[in-house]
């Protein structure tokens, strides 16, 4: 009989690890809920136009997201063999090679805007998005720079500093949008480019809180900020790339997955596209669960690489394989219950005068919802098994196997089914639990197969 005590007894530790990551991760996505929920309140077209520059920038993120996390198993496994030093070492070229991604990644997004003309979207859904996106690109050089600083306290495995950086830079957010958004307080009325520029700002705000908090706090005694660029060394920048390119190629392949099914959406209509915007976001917050526990894998597998037990790290690693199973049901139960009042959140409830638009709004987000009640399980679990893996330094196959369900089974599904069968907006979504679901079992399968190399 599998002894079940022997992974549940790592829960209480692992649930007090991830919980400020998580709600940390929770805060990104806050950002673009609050902005989606503000935005709503202006119109169908403007949640619309918030869903199609996002679609830009969500792709850039996951690149640079997707990088950052090469800094989190190498601390740990740094950590794990009490090497300060070498974690210094981590930081400090990690930063340098974060900051050279983030403003690229800025230049590749602004540069990028005018394609959005040219792919079939409403017109007067770009009309409100071609503004909003310049500024959001713009956001992506602090939040990557705020990314390898995190990245480095999670290996530490001190978490809780990303998310007291996030629930600032959130309160900053919703302070700057209330005036930006609405032209409250003697400014102008800038709808959604407000809600672009109060995302920068925050961003900006959350880079400085997490410097301050690592320069000053006595967590991080003993570790500089300061980057000696004399003491560069290339072996560990190609340490570094040989980790966090396969990692941001694995993100960036999900998010590109998902940024389909925007664009497709857009092909249907404002309102499909404003609907699938909604289910999205709702979607990703829940994601954050594990996504949290995708990084507490990263942590706690590569502390156990490091040290070289490999019995306790596959047993830590599918206690949280269980974890993220329970929150993950729960969170299917809840959008399977409620798909029909979650959408009500993003747009106003006039009743019978409520316009014919918002409610084909809503009855698409709600169709949508049931479907992204059943992936959340094979979503969740994807996501902690790829940050076991990262924390064993298993990122190449891994890649290949999410390019395969994602690009080759679940893309040519959602368009099949969006496209061309009268399933529309859900359509694209089947496929996206189709991807996901592929994902989930190859991933396990592989960390199956490398788990039982180490222990052998």
């Amino acid at each position: 009989m599998i002894n079940l005590q022997q992974y549940t007894k790592e829960f209480k530790y692992n649930l007090s690890l991830s919980f400020p990551v998580i709600l940390g991760l929770l805060g990104h996505t806050i950002v673009q809920l609050v902005d989606n929920i503000m935005v709503g309140q202006l119109g169908t077209t403007e949640l619309a136009a918030i869903s199609l520059g996002n679609s830009f920038v969500f792709i850039a993120m996951s690149l640079g997201i997707g990088f950052s996390t090469a800094i989190t198993p190498l601390v740990a496994q740094a950590d794990g063999r009490k090497d300060r030093a070498a974690a210094q070492d981590v930081l400090s070229h990690g930063v340098v090679l974060c900051m050279i991604l983030g403003v690229s990644l800025f230049i590749a997004v602004f540069s990028a805007r005018k394609l959005m003309y040219s792919m079939g979207q409403p017109p007067a859904v770009v009309e409100y998005a071609f503004p909003y996106l310049k500024w959001v690109a713009a956001s992506l050089v602090p939040l990557i720079i705020f990314q390898a600083y995190k990245q480095f306290a999670d290996g530490l495995s001190k978490t809780r500093p990303a998310m007291y950086a996030t629930v600032f830079s959130n309160i900053l957010n919703v302070i700057i949008n209330y005036f930006l958004i609405f032209g409250y307080g003697g400014f102008p009325k800038m709808g959604v480019e407000g809600a672009a520029i109060g995302t920068l700002i925050a961003r900006i705000g959350a880079v400085i809180y997490i410097l301050l908090f690592i320069q000053y706090h006595s967590l991080f005694k003993g570790y500089s900020l300061r980057i000696g660029f004399k003491k560069q060394r290339i072996s560990l920048f190609k340490k570094i790339l040989s980790l966090g390119f396969p990692s941001a190629l694995q993100m960036f392949f999900e998010v590109a997955f998902f940024t389909m099914a925007i664009w497709m959406s857009g092909i249907l209509g404002k309102n499909s596209q404003a609907a699938n915007q909604i289910a999205l976001n709702l979607s990703s917050m829940t994601f954050m669960f594990a996504m949290g526990l995708g990084v507490v894998a990263m942590i706690r597998v590569g502390n156990q690489f490091g040290m070289k037990t490999y019995a306790d790290l596959r047993r830590i690693a599918i206690s949280l394989f269980l974890l993220i199973g329970l929150f993950d049901v729960l969170f299917c139960i809840i959008y399977l219950s409620f798909n029909d009042q979650l959408p009500w959140i993003y747009l106003e409830n006039y009743g019978a005068a409520t316009p014919s638009d918002t409610l084909e709004v809503v009855g698409i987000a709600a169709g949508l919802l049931l479907v992204s009640g059943f992936f959340q399980i094979t979503d969740g679990l994807q996501a902690v098994i790829l940050g076991a893996l990262r924390g064993i330094q298993d990122v190449n196959i891994p890649t290949t196997l999410t390019f395969i369900s994602y690009m080759v089974i679940g893309l040519p599904v959602s368009y099949y089914l969006g496209l061309k069968t009268s399933l529309g907006a859900v359509g694209i979504w089947l496929g996206l639990l189709t991807g996901l679901s592929t994902s989930a079992l190859l991933l396990f399968l592989r960390f199956q197969h490398q788990t039982k190399k180490l222990l052998n």
